[in-house]
């Protein structure tokens, strides 16, 4: 087994593990910040496959935009505890 595939499964692991605390959390602006983590990890995902412009693609959207909008959506949001 290779270094690369050893490095690609962690980050396939990495990103679920992100994926489901996302989920589970109950604070959103919490499960916003580890979807930006799991955005990253896909990043590197896409670019270790040799797709260098999704890469860009999903860290600029995926991390960036997205990010912003989902803090902005939550930051119009009353909070009730």
């Amino acid at each position: 087994m290779s270094l690369e595939l050893l490095i690609q499964n962690a980050l396939l692991v990495l990103l679920f593990v992100f994926a489901l605390i996302a989920i589970e959390l109950k604070d959103l602006l919490h499960s916003v910040i580890v979807l930006a983590g799991a955005s990253i990890s896909l990043a590197v995902i896409f670019y270790m496959l040799q797709a260098p412009d999704i890469a860009i693609t999903q860290a600029a959207v995926g991390v960036g935009v997205a990010t912003v909008i989902f803090v902005i959506a939550i930051s119009r949001t009353r909070r009730e505890e």
